[in-house]
């Protein structure tokens, strides 16, 4: 039998329904600013993607755009001033930043009240002692696609297969955390057998950015198996995941495009939305 297709476009759709309804009771629109620093056109279409997403649900879009050439300096200075801004609820600092620049250090000038993508220390911290805060986007959205179509995760066997701090170890502690009670092992590029360690698993999430890495002989029969991989090849994007081959032995997959990607973009609207309120101390 093969696989259900997680439409990740769909509940994003729904997603985002609910983001407007929730928007149209406020006073003002939350705010979402935008950092894009330099000319590579893949970042640029996803925060043009970003800003769609915004003004579909009544978000404000604020934009800045700086050079290849930007000094760490001077993209610092941007960040914080957006922090300081009373009409800014959500930053998104779209990564990577070019050559030549700390990521690490822009995005720790981000306000973490602020912080839409959920990547700022000390969220990520609350997320390691299971307190409230914004969440990394990414592993949100697979969580809440999970929970979408009704795929449990309590009592299950998961392995992440990649280890950033962007999606594979949040996510590792999202899917363990008590509430989702999932077993949960990690893999990376040094793991011994990955094809054993996966074939163990009721889910299989690859986020480790290596085209048709996960195969058939990963997954155990009726899997649910996660796509996360966004690689550019001469075809266009494709995932980790080798589609064709996993969809009949998997129970469920998500498709590279059109699954994880959508639910990334619709948790950065609700992390925005969150920011929000908590600042109106609503």
């Amino acid at each position: 039998m093969s696989a259900l297709v997680l439409d990740g476009r769909a509940v994003a759709a729904a997603v985002k329904g609910e983001v407007a309804a929730a928007v149209s009771v406020l006073e003002r629109p939350p705010g979402l600013a935008t950092v894009l620093v330099g000319d590579d056109p893949a970042s640029a279409a996803y925060v043009r993607g970003k800003r769609r997403d915004a003004a579909e649900v009544g978000i404000a879009s604020i934009h800045r755009e700086l050079g290849a050439d930007a000094s760490q300096a001077q993209v610092e200075a941007v960040v914080a001033g957006l922090s300081g801004d009373d009409s800014v609820d959500g930053i998104l600092v779209q990564l990577p930043l070019p050559g030549g620049l700390d990521a690490e250090a822009v995005v720790e000038r981000i306000d973490p009240a602020k912080d839409a993508d959920g990547l700022h220390p000390l969220n990520l911290g609350r997320l390691v002692l299971g307190r409230p805060g914004l969440r990394p986007c990414t592993p949100t959205g697979i969580v809440r696609m999970l929970d979408h179509h009704n795929i449990a995760v309590s009592g299950k066997r998961a392995v992440v297969v990649g280890r950033s701090f962007l999606v594979g170890r949040p996510l590792a502690l999202m899917l363990s955390e008590k509430g989702a009670d999932a077993t949960v092992s990690i893999g990376h590029s040094r793991t011994k057998d990955l094809a054993a360690l996966t074939r163990e698993a009721d889910i299989v999430v690859s986020a480790a950015g290596r085209p048709g890495l996960i195969t058939a002989d990963h997954v155990r029969p009726g899997a649910t198996v996660v796509d996360v991989g966004a690689n550019r090849g001469p075809h266009g994007l494709v995932g980790d995941v080798a589609f064709d081959s996993v969809k009949p032995v998997a129970g469920a997959i998500t498709p590279v495009p059109g699954g994880v990607g959508p639910m990334t973009r619709a948790m950065l609207l609700v992390n925005t939305l969150r920011a929000a309120q908590a600042r109106r101390g609503r």
